[in-house]
């Protein structure tokens, strides 16, 4: 009897198939938060992570990866997971998939499906992700103008 516990479908091996998965959730990920992730990062979480939530589910057809993020924000915000909302707010805001005013019109309407506590958390999220962002930008405008003058001297 032939071991086929090692192989899939299309007759590849698994490693075959976890390479191909792999390339395409790191992929997805990449576009997805705007990174630029390697695709040999270490340890079993992040190759599920990768292989399976990035690969298959985030690649799925009938969503758009903005209809993906607007439900992973309702779920994280009716968890209380604030520090997830930051990276998926800067994420968003980063890959021009939503506005400031659409994450303060978001947390607004969540206010009345998942309660005003869970849902000021999201709107704090984005007060510290827009506050981050305007720090950031204003750092590189005076590195621009310091290497600039730096430039002219």
């Amino acid at each position: 009897m032939t071991d086929t516990t090692h192989m899939t479908d299309a007759g590849g091996t698994d490693e075959s198939r976890i390479s191909e998965a792999r390339a395409r959730g790191v992929a997805k990920m990449n576009e997805v938060y705007g990174w630029k992730l390697p695709a040999d990062v270490p340890g079993d979480f992040f190759a599920v992570t990768a292989d399976h939530l990035f690969a298959d589910i985030w690649t799925r057809p009938g969503l758009s990866v903005r209809d993906r993020r607007l439900l992973l924000i309702g779920a994280i915000t009716a968890q209380g997971q604030n520090d997830v909302a930051k990276i998926q707010i800067n994420a968003a805001l980063h890959n021009e998939e939503l506005t400031e005013q659409q994450f303060e019109e978001a947390a607004i309407f969540l206010c009345h499906y998942v309660g005003w506590p869970l849902a000021t958390g999201l709107n704090n999220a984005l007060i510290a992700v827009k506050a981050d962002r305007r720090k950031a930008a204003r750092a590189k405008e005076k590195a621009a103008a310091d290497s600039a003058k730096t430039d002219t001297d």
